[in-house]
């Protein structure tokens, strides 16, 4: 009997749940699956105070997780392949999924193991895959296939709902606002990836599982909003070291500058980013080599 181990971060449940999903079919046909939760030492919040969130944003970005706990692994040594599940913060892996990839414990159970990773986000996923990808590959795991499923409510709108649910756990619809996260219906539908991995894992075949994956739509790829993200990944950068000159993690010295932030994130997010995006589609014929290149990288490359 085949056995799984899917690793996962999930403070509202979205991401366990995308997960648990994607192995119904695998659980069904008769493989053990084994649960493990990432839990960070010091827990993050649910829900978000509005400090809290920001405070979050300077290190997420920089790449310096908060650490987590040791996982017992003794039960999964012969596992025949390992799911990472987990979500997108600050245009990064949220920090438990950072602090899990560069874990040693980590680092040495995944070298040489076949990984599919799950990111359940709000639309914006390439730079963390980028990372993710990066990260996988240099302990020398097996990567083999990735799958998003995200919020498709417009961009501007679905950041209200991410901050309803986020800071006041108002995740339902309203009159006037759409369901935040992942839909129910997209989530169910995850288990047709399942299926694939199943498919391949009988035909001992995973080299060829993120084709299959990609061909069923498990990787939603929007250029212009990897336009948008691939620039705003570039100026997160900036604001992070700017923010973190002025203090460490949760130090109050550094709220003046974190305000600063917020006030030209909501700036952008409603003002400047309508124009990039204006300008994305004006220059479309000059970028569709570019595009092209960037979609077979996003989508299939699975090597770094």
């Amino acid at each position: 009997m085949k056995k799984i181990v899917v690793f996962y971060y999930s403070q509202t449940g979205q991401a366990q749940q995308i997960a648990q999903n994607v192995c119904k079919p695998l659980a069904e046909a008769g493989y053990q699956v084994v649960y493990k939760c990432i839990e960070p030492v010091t827990p993050f919040p649910f829900p978000w105070s509005y400090w809290n969130f920001f405070q979050a944003f300077p290190e997420t970005r920089l790449l310096m997780p908060a650490p987590i706990k040791e996982f017992d692994l003794s039960d999964v040594q012969d596992a025949d392949l390992v799911f990472l599940a987990g979500q997108s913060w600050y245009l990064s892996p949220s920090q438990p999924i950072e602090a899990f990839l560069t874990s040693p414990q980590v680092r040495t159970y995944l070298k040489n193991r076949p990984v599919v990773t799950i990111n359940g986000c709000r639309n914006m996923w390439a730079m963390a895959q980028k990372e993710v990808r990066k990260q996988l590959v240099s302990m020398e795991a097996r990567y083999v296939g990735h799958i998003v499923l995200q919020d498709y409510a417009p961009n501007l709108i679905s950041v209200v709902t991410i901050f309803r649910w986020l800071f006041r756990q108002q995740k339902a619809a309203t009159r006037i606002w759409p369901a935040a996260g992942v839909s129910d219906a997209d989530m169910a539908g995850a288990s047709r990836f399942g299926k694939l991995i199943q498919s391949a894992l009988e035909q001992n075949d995973l080299e060829q599982l993120q084709s299959a994956l990609v061909a069923a739509g498990s990787v939603p790829y929007k250029p212009s909003l990897v336009f948008v993200e691939k620039t705003g990944h570039r100026i997160f950068g900036f604001w992070a070291k700017f923010i973190r000159k002025a203090g460490d993690r949760n130090s109050p010295d550094r709220r003046f500058r974190l305000r600063l932030f917020v006030y030209y994130l909501f700036f952008v997010l409603y003002v400047v980013s309508p124009f990039g995006l204006l300008f994305f589609y004006l220059t479309y014929p000059l970028r569709m080599a570019g595009i092209r290149k960037e979609k077979a990288d996003l989508l299939l490359n699975l090597k770094e």
